[in-house]
């Protein structure tokens, strides 16, 4: 798989709550590359530090990949701001 980079806010699953688990939304364009609207493991990098995470469908069309406090340690980043995502590779490869 050739890599996949973009920029995107993270932002909290549930907005409403403003709290619990966060994700960055996968562009579109890019989805299809990644094999689709499916739960899959990835791994890559936030700011230029590696993760390890994990896809999910995100409702309308939507795929996002799970953000985790480490990863936005990392990243030197925060919920509500943006981050530049590199992912490298799905599962084991």
């Amino acid at each position: 798989m050739d890599a996949l980079e973009f920029s995107g806010e993270i932002r909290h699953w549930d907005p409403a709550k403003g709290a619990g688990l966060a994700v960055v939304d996968v562009p579109p364009q890019q989805v299809t590359q990644l094999g689709g609207l499916k739960q899959q493991r990835v791994r890559g990098t936030i700011n230029g530090a590696d993760f390890t995470s994990s896809t999910m469908p995100a409702g309308g069309g939507r795929l996002a990949l799970s953000v985790s406090k480490a990863m936005m340690r990392a990243g030197g980043v925060s919920v509500g701001e943006a981050a530049a995502f590199v992912i490298s590779g799905i599962g084991r490869e």
